[in-house]
Formats: structure tokens, C-alpha cells, sequence
């Protein structure tokens, strides 16, 4: 594959989708974004804190970047991760991966998002909801025990 584009970002500003190129060699182009959700571990949260090792962060990103074009036949690839605190619905990850053929564009984001998970630096910290009547000062502010136990 002559020449294929990769472009990898790790910032603290949401995330924008480049412009399309329009590649004429590309029948495939896939977009991914990665959103934060409104539970984390069968909790409700505000978003997520994320935070990065930068330099080992973007060192990992540019790797697996240029794994993924030696694996699969790419013309581009762009990653794109976020850090720092993302409200609920707010996009953390955007992956384009573009191909001549929709099967390995496909294959090829999921094995970049997969890859991103085990390799990059990058740690969250989701920030718990707290709902009205939890809130400290409420008139139904809860009282939290703590239990212990003897064996």
C-alpha cells in the first residue's frame, strides 16, 4: 500500500470528525466514536475522568496506528482520543479507518479500538451521579453505614 495517512491525537478538546478526502481508491470508509455512557458498572455517572501517561500514551497510539497498516490494507487511519473530565454522551475515542474494501476497514477499527484498550496508557475515573435526595443538605440525605464483620 503506497503511502497510507496516519494521524493519531490525544487532547483535552472534543472531538471533531476531519473532513472526509474522499480518497478515490477507498470503497470503505468506517467511523468509530467511542461515547461515554450514563452507567459505569451498574451506576450512574456525571462522565468519566480520563487521564494519560501523554508521552507513552501518543507513543502507543502511533504504534498501533502503524500496526494497523501493515496488517490490513489501509489508506488511512485516524485516532483520536480525549482526556480530561467527558460528560455523559460526549465522545473519548474517534477511529477512521479507510480501505479498499469494507471487510478489512471494518476488521481493522475493531482490532485498533481492541488494541487501544490493552496497550494505551490511558485510565478512567468515572464521577458518580448523585440523585436529589443524596445530595448533602437535602432534607432526605441518606446516612451511610459502613458494616464490618468478624469472622
Amino acid at each position: 500500500m503506497a503511502n497510507p495517512v496516519c494521524e493519531v491525537l490525544l487532547t483535552n478538546a472534543p472531538l471533531k470528525a476531519p473532513e472526509n478526502d474522499g480518497d478515490s481508491g477507498a470503497g470503505a470508509a468506517v467511523d468509530f466514536w467511542g461515547v461515554v455512557r450514563g452507567i459505569e458498572n451498574g451506576r450512574k455517572i456525571e462522565g468519566i475522568e480520563y487521564e494519560a501517561h501523554r508521552e507513552m500514551a501518543e507513543h502507543q497510539l502511533k504504534r498501533i496506528a502503524e500496526q494497523a497498516v501493515a496488517k490490513f490494507p489501509l489508506k488511512l487511519i485516524i485516532i483520536y482520543h480525549r482526556i480530561g473530565f467527558i460528560g455523559v454522551g460526549q465522545s473519548s475515542l474517534f477511529v477512521r479507518v479507510t480501505s479498499q474494501h469494507r471487510a478489512e476497514a471494518f476488521r481493522a477499527s475493531q482490532w485498533v479500538v481492541d488494541e487501544l484498550k490493552k496497550k494505551v496508557p490511558i485510565w478512567k475515573r468515572p464521577r458518580l451521579k448523585m440523585e436529589d435526595d443524596m445530595r448533602p443538605g437535602s432534607a432526605h440525605s441518606a446516612t451511610v453505614a459502613i458494616l464490618t464483620t468478624t469472622k
